[in-house]
């Protein structure tokens, strides 16, 4: 027998709010888009047609007369042939500008003779394959819309406050920002490389020579060797193909200094940064601005309201919809992302203590769901009543009324991603949320498998969590290697910044240890062993390869990695990291099983963070002698 909803109280249900039933969701399910235009497949095409043509196609030599140097229109068509793909998926009106940009970009180049080269050729058929997806995937949410209206009927109600006053998109606007001054800088420092040939250029003695030889200089460089003037110049290059033995190149020659007309400087690196911040900070700042638009579009006026049944995903946070004659939650009908709304400006001070401030009995329920959790059980979220504020369709903000319990107050909760149907085709398949992998045992199952010892016990770092180690040790060495064997650059930023995080995981991974006593655990983690008593424990849970200790007052103390989980479980084992999560979760709830002793400081474990960070600057210095 099923759990019934969480009621909604009356007063919070507008007068006139339709009910969203079953009928009406299965036709508004149907309007999904079919299944050949779904992003995927157009990202695929899209991806295969560009490789192609970027392997195929034809590209221009360097001569003198055309050097290659800095393309920025080039480059700035380039940025949008990135976005395009990630558009298709999130934004698809702003992906057929895209593709149109790089259309007309690749005809204005090679002109209507690029119709007769199959590689174009089928660039264009992907083109017009994504342009049809993206029409009918557009149609599909005006049909939706139209559906979620005639199941609303003509009723409209004001956004609750706390809706009013939510935003959202102000971080996404900010990376993107960010993002975009990191390539601004880059073309900062290109335009200063070009600046500064130019200038050279410009007071330097023009020759022309004749190509002697190309080959393969120190660390794989192609050279090319030019005799002029009775001297012999060589030169690294990007394209040795443009300059075969035998040709004329021209040189411009100031003392030492020296430079190919036609391949007079490299910016390459530059250009990679300014290619990848303007496509990221794109990206950032246009899902940022695209949420204010719909989240303000939102609050514009009264809006349709319909009488659902929600749920939040018991894995992935989202929250999904039912139809409100579904009380079981079998069919969903779509799902979002949300968070609560905050009202702070509906009165402008807090409410005043109501009765139940010092009822016991709702401490004495918080106590026994926690309990509930720390043993174990977990239970996945209810189905609550619910109203849905706007027009639900593919791509839609909304917001909803709802609480999270019978024991609750009613909360606003607004959507951050847009709405995506539960549904994926017209087949009739029937989408479920994701279940458990497992059933996680009770804290009282696995103290019934623990006897007690007067010695305290001690887990520390497995096979597995060894083996992750080692892996990220050689991640770590490799690349320092492979950063340091470059003169210094930009991407020695990456260095400074990955290289602490590595050492953290290596030394958490190799060494790990928790050692649980008398008085409370001992938790040996990369840079320092931390005292946790049993008094101030909450909670012990074992996600993503690590295993988190929660404390009261302060924050949760952390070991990650801890192994890794998910090749365990294949390989048919029981991930040790999460085994000694519950034996110590069992200690925590059953003070009958702790350790009679307290542990001695060679059972407290000790930190390698600090003679690993030296390993790692001894072995940068080694690599940096040897180069």
């Amino acid at each position: 027998m099923s759990t019934p909803p969480v009621p909604l109280p009356a007063e919070h249900i507008p007068p006139g709010t339709a009910d969203w039933r079953t009928p009406d969701a299965r036709r508004w399910l149907a309007a999904v888009p079919a299944r050949w235009a779904q992003p995927l497949r157009a990202v695929l095409a899209y991806l295969v047609s560009v490789v192609w043509e970027l392997e195929a196609g034809p590209v221009p030599a360097c001569t003198s007369a055309a050097p290659c140097g800095t393309d920025w229109p080039g480059l700035g068509v380039a940025v949008v042939m990135v976005l395009t793909p990630y558009w298709v998926w999130r934004q698809p009106r702003l992906a057929l500008a895209g593709l149109g940009v790089v259309s007309v970009a690749l005809v204005a180049e090679e002109g209507l003779a690029v119709f007769g080269r199959p590689s174009a050729l089928a660039f264009f058929l992907a083109v017009a394959f994504i342009t049809a997806g993206i029409l009918h995937r557009l149609a599909a949410a005006a049909r939706q819309r139209s559906l979620a209206l005639e199941a609303a009927g003509p009723g409209a109600q004001p956004l609750p406050a706390a809706a009013r006053t939510f935003r959202r998109g102000r971080l996404s606007v900010v990376l993107g920002g960010l993002l975009l001054a990191v390539a601004g800088f880059g073309l900062w420092q290109a335009q200063q490389v070009v600046d500064a040939y130019e200038e050279r250029a410009a007071g330097a003695t023009e020759l022309s020579g004749r190509v002697t030889a190309v080959d393969r200089g120190d660390e794989d460089a192609d050279v090319v060797t030019v005799t002029a003037d009775g001297r012999t110049y060589r030169f690294e290059t990007g394209y040795p193909e443009d300059f075969p033995v035998g040709t004329r190149v021209d040189l411009v020659v100031d003392g030492d200094w020296k430079a190919l007309v036609a391949e007079p400087y490299d910016v390459f690196g530059w250009e990679l940064l300014v290619l990848g911040g303007s496509a990221t900070g794109l990206a950032f700042l246009v899902n940022g601005v695209a949420g204010r638009v719909r989240a303000r579009r939102l609050r514009r006026g009264p809006l349709p309201v319909l009488h659902v049944l929600v749920r939040e995903g018991h894995d992935d946070g989202r929250t999904w919809v039912f139809a409100a004659d579904d009380p079981g939650g079998r069919r969903p009908i779509l799902h979002f992302h949300s968070l609560y709304a905050d009202d702070a400006d509906d009165d402008g001070e807090e409410e005043a203590d109501g009765p139940e401030a010092g009822d016991d009995s709702a401490a004495a329920i918080g106590l026994g769901r926690l309990t509930d959790i720390l043993r174990g059980k977990d239970p996945a979220p209810p189905l609550r009543e619910a109203v849905l504020y706007g027009v639900p369709y593919a791509g839609a903000e909304v917001a909803f009324v709802a609480r999270d319990d019978a024991d609750d107050e009613v909360a606003v909760e607004c959507s951050v991603s847009a709405v995506k149907p539960a549904a994926a085709g017209r087949d009739g398949h029937r989408p479920r949320l994701r279940e458990r992998e497992r059933t996680r045992r009770s804290a009282g199952e696995v103290a019934a498998g623990m006897t007690h010892t007067a010695d305290p016990r001690v887990w520390r770092a497995h096979g597995f969590s060894r083996a992750v180690g080692l892996f990220l040790l050689l991640v770590e060495g490799g690349g320092i290697w492979a950063m340091l064997d470059e003169e210094p650059s930009w991407t020695w930023l990456f260095l400074i910044a990955g290289v602490p995080w590595l050492v953290t995981a290596v030394a958490t991974a190799l060494t790990w240890r928790i050692t649980a006593d008398r008085d409370g655990l001992w938790v040996t983690g990369a840079w320092r062993v931390r005292r946790v008593p049993w008094d101030v424990i909450t909670s012990v849970r074992h996600s993503e390869d690590g295993i988190h200790v929660g404390r009261a007052k302060d924050d949760s103390v952390d070991l990650s990695p801890t192994g890794f989980a998910w090749l365990e479980r294949r390989l048919g084992r029981e991930p040790a990291a999460e085994r000694v999560a519950d034996e110590l979760r069992a200690l925590l709830l059953h003070p009958e099983l702790r350790p009679e002793r307290e542990a001695t400081a060679g059972q407290q474990g000790m930190p390698v963070g600090p003679p690993l960070a030296a390993l790692s600057v001894l072995w940068g210095a080694a690599v940096l002698l040897l180069l």
